[in-house]
């Protein structure tokens, strides 16, 4: 109860500080294609439950088709603004919505996709537990 109260307060001050950035980040990531500036990607989260992730988008659209889940710095997939947000973290902001939600917490292990946990041995299946 005490992690959750602090993921809320903790993810809400974020979200107000940084909406002026992410509001221009969000239109300079749509003017680029006039496409949806969020990426929503499904991660395995607690328990091993699927979840929806939301990141603003640095890719091109359907990149993700690709099938390849990590990405070098020089990817040709990668547009402009996404090398820019890439490089200073600001598509990781977007996170703080699932904190708000409830689907994701401030501190924990980062959520892979169901691919990667599936290749879990049983000890790093325990890290689904947190």
């Amino acid at each position: 109860m005490v992690k959750r109260s602090f993921d809320l307060i903790a993810s809400s001050i974020g979200l107000i500080l940084i909406f002026p950035i992410l509001i221009i980040v969000l239109f300079l990531v749509w003017l680029q294609d006039f496409n949806n500036p969020f990426y929503v990607a499904t991660r395995v989260g607690i328990d091993g439950k699927p979840f929806q992730m939301i990141k603003i988008r640095s890719m091109i659209i359907g990149a993700d088709s690709s099938g390849v889940d990590s990405t070098k710095s020089d990817d040709n997939r990668i547009t402009a603004v996404g090398r820019f947000i890439r490089r200073f973290k600001i598509d990781e902001l977007s996170q703080l919505l699932n904190v708000f939600v409830g689907s994701m917490s401030l501190v924990g292990p980062r959520p892979n996709v169901k691919r990667e946990t599936d290749l879990y041995t049983d000890q790093e299946r325990k890290l689904l537990s947190m």
